[in-house]
């Protein structure tokens, strides 16, 4: 047996315990890696050049400052306001959270989000007397929308514009359409079929209408701080180019700048960072890495840009679709990672022949993302907010999640076929 087939094997074996969830994700990614090492597939000093410290670095810094902003309490009296500027509405609730989402999930991590703002939906449902479900699937998928938009919204992204060295206002004039175009229509929708609609009674009303928001900011010089190290944080990515600095060392500028001026104490504040998630990535990044370093991924992008024979539509829709296919029915993150070779096999084909550089990049991202929308599994964010309604005796079944991610995703993907035709292809 080839180390090309030991790293294959590893990596299906990884990928079903990680899809199947027999074992935590994490330590099927972990031990994918020591498989990796183990058997020889990467020499050591390989595997921790596979794992990229951009990404890791990047997650770890936006977590500190989202953690920090949570302790202050503001997500929950933003629900609460807008709860009341609502009016008691059911709808108008839904309405206004899944914004508060989508904008949030642009510039926190998605999973971040729906952690935050799903307990506070619960809160709103019971004073209004709904049953929540169709909120909180509302909610993962407004996340996931909104989370497209921006380099940090979703992990995809932030795999992406570190490998490819996208810088953070590119990405948000390249995808940021498609998030907004998709947010409106997906509002829309659940317009017509949302259970949310119900005008509720005048005492569910009343009763939320007299909820009392005073006291939730527990810490208003904190959450000064917080914002203020959030905006110079955002700004300094939308200044990225001009800077000159990557992503990663700006996000972790700002979580330390927190700790410097609040004089927190860094165990409590490095406890609330997910380190699951960051060992998650590091374990997936070496065993992508022993797919890489034995050529499977360079083979796998021959055969792409042999299946699309240097087209760029062909090659556009092939990765958009597939994407979006591929990542409903499994993780989209370990999906993007694989991806991320094999594309740039298809891009080299491509650039050879004339056409845009990073159109295939935005067909991942937005493929990938809004993709996990498709079902319960899809995304990291739809499983957090399927174990919180759980906690709080409200089972989301498979398919209830899928009446609600099926013509999401397909009005996603519609509208991003449309938009990158008209910017790709229509007129050339």
């Amino acid at each position: 047996m080839t180390e090309a087939h030991v790293a294959v094997a590893i990596f299906v074996i990884t990928y079903t315990l990680i899809v199947s969830e027999r074992m935590h994700k994490t330590t099927a990614a972990l031990a994918g890696a020591m498989a990796m090492i183990l058997f020889k597939v990467l020499p050591v000093e390989e595997a921790w050049e596979a794992v990229d410290l951009n990404v890791i670095f990047l997650l770890a810094g936006m977590m500190i400052i989202a953690n920090t902003m949570a302790s202050t309490g503001v997500f929950q009296w933003l629900a609460i306001r807008a709860a009341k500027a609502a009016g008691g509405s059911p709808f108008g609730v839904l309405v206004i959270l899944c914004l508060v989402t989508a904008v949030f999930s642009a510039f926190l991590d998605n999973v971040t989000t729906v952690v935050l703002i799903a307990p506070v939906a619960l809160v709103v449902a019971r004073a209004l007397e709904v049953r929540p479900v169709p909120g909180l699937i509302a909610i993962a998928l407004a996340s996931n929308i909104g989370g497209t938009s921006t380099l940090i919204g979703d992990p995809p992204n932030i795999l992406i514009a570190s490998h490819v060295g996208i810088d953070f206002m590119t990405f948000l004039t390249a995808v940021g359409p498609v998030a907004v175009l998709t947010l409106i229509a997906f509002l829309a929708a659940a317009a017509v079929v949302g259970r949310w609609r119900e005008p509720g009674t005048p005492a569910t009303r009343a009763r939320v209408m007299a909820m009392d928001d005073s006291d939730l900011i527990s810490d208003p010089r904190l959450l000064k701080i917080s914002i203020a190290v959030l905006v110079l944080v955002i700004t300094g990515f939308v200044l990225q180019g001009t800077l000159g600095y990557e992503p990663a060392g700006v996000a972790l500028m700002g979580g330390v700048l927190i700790l410097v001026i609040t004089r927190r104490d860094p165990h409590h504040e490095l406890m609330q960072v997910e380190w699951s998630t960051l060992f998650f990535f590091i374990g997936l990044f070496i065993v992508v890495g022993g797919l890489e370093t034995t050529g499977v991924l360079e083979a796998v992008g021959e055969r792409a840009v042999d299946l699309t024979k240097g087209s760029l539509a062909g090659s556009l829709f092939l990765v958009l679709w597939m994407s979006a296919g591929l990542s409903g029915v499994v993780d989209n993150i370990p999906y993007t990672a694989t991806m991320l070779p094999i594309l740039d096999e298809l891009n080299q084909d491509l650039i050879a022949r004339g056409h845009p550089s990073n159109a295939l990049w935005w067909a991942l991202a937005v493929g990938a993302d809004m993709g996990g929308n498709l079902t319960i599994i899809g995304a990291s964010a739809n499983v957090l907010v399927a174990n919180i309604s759980e906690r709080n005796g409200h089972h989301i079944t498979f398919v209830e999640f899928f009446k609600w991610g099926l013509p999401t995703t397909l009005a996603s993907m519609v509208i991003a076929s449309v938009y990158f035709w008209l910017r790709y292809l229509a007129f050339t």
